[in-house]
């Protein structure tokens, strides 16, 4: 890349001059660098959400960006200040699972432990690491120095959260299979994103029904617009990830579901 890319993921709201002050600092170090807005509506201290979101969004960006994610709960304690490579991609973030399901789709190639204060601003705030210390690793790695300069090789493994993971069984008649699964994550339209991805299901696949809480799905739709307003749906959203949604409604609010509801999907 010509000028380099950071994305910036956060739970600081825009309310607050937070977001604009990290973006200040990194401004400080590399003006030229490409800042881009992931989100900074990830709900305050929700780091399984985060983790979720920033797998999800990786791939829309070239090659070498870096990724900055700032959902730290732990912000001022022991937890690690790390930076990380993993697979074309590079991140700075606290050390709290928030690499968790990236770490699944792409391997660790390098990690330190960010412990080299020259690079941090010459005041750090103990309740502000993403604008003192995060954000001016970033933009230095922006400019090119390579990881090892910003701190020691990691003693043990990356903290990883405890991830859900689909199960696929045969079912009680022994002619169909069943797959199941949760949401994962609720979405701003109220749409249910579970863990079931779009391999869990063979092309050939037929009587293909849903369940979640109390309703029943018949097979799944390519987009939203395939059904009328208000209508319960399933389909492969852009993360390849099986949803639940109402169009042009609110699936969460319709369903009663959220985080962790399980949910069935039966085929022959």
């Amino acid at each position: 890349m010509n000028r380099p890319c950071i994305s910036l993921l956060t739970d600081f709201g825009l309310q607050d001059s937070y977001v604009g002050q990290v973006k200040g600092a990194i401004a400080a170090v590399n003006p030229d660098a490409i800042v881009v807005d992931l989100t900074h509506a990830i709900p305050p201290q929700q780091v399984w959400q985060a983790a979720v979101t920033l797998s999800d969004s990786i791939d829309a960006f070239p090659p070498g960006t870096i990724h900055l994610a700032v959902v730290d709960p732990g912000v001022g304690s022991t937890r690690r200040a790390i930076a990380a490579e993993i697979g074309s991609y590079r991140f700075v973030c606290p050390d709290n699972g928030l690499l968790s399901l990236v770490l699944q789709r792409q391997p660790l190639s390098r990690a330190v432990h960010l412990d080299q204060p020259r690079w941090w601003r010459p005041t750090v705030s103990g309740t502000f690491h993403g604008r003192d210390l995060f954000a001016p690793v970033a933009a230095a790695w922006s400019l090119g120095y390579d990881l090892a300069e910003f701190g020691s090789s990691l003693e043990g493994p990356l903290q990883e959260l405890s991830v859900p993971n689909y199960s696929a069984t045969q079912g009680a008649d022994c002619a169909s299979m069943e797959v199941h699964g949760n949401v994962l994550t609720v979405d701003h339209f109220g749409n249910l994103i579970t863990n079931i991805p779009r391999g869990a299901i063979p092309p050939d696949a037929a009587q293909l029904t849903i369940q979640i809480t109390n309703i029943e799905l018949a097979g799944v739709v390519r987009c939203y617009a395939d059904r009328s307003d208000g209508e319960c749906v399933a389909l492969f959203g852009s993360a390849d990830r099986l949803e639940i949604a109402v169009v042009n409604g609110d699936a969460a609010r319709h369903l009663g579901a959220g985080v962790g509801t399980p949910i069935c999907m039966r085929y022959r």
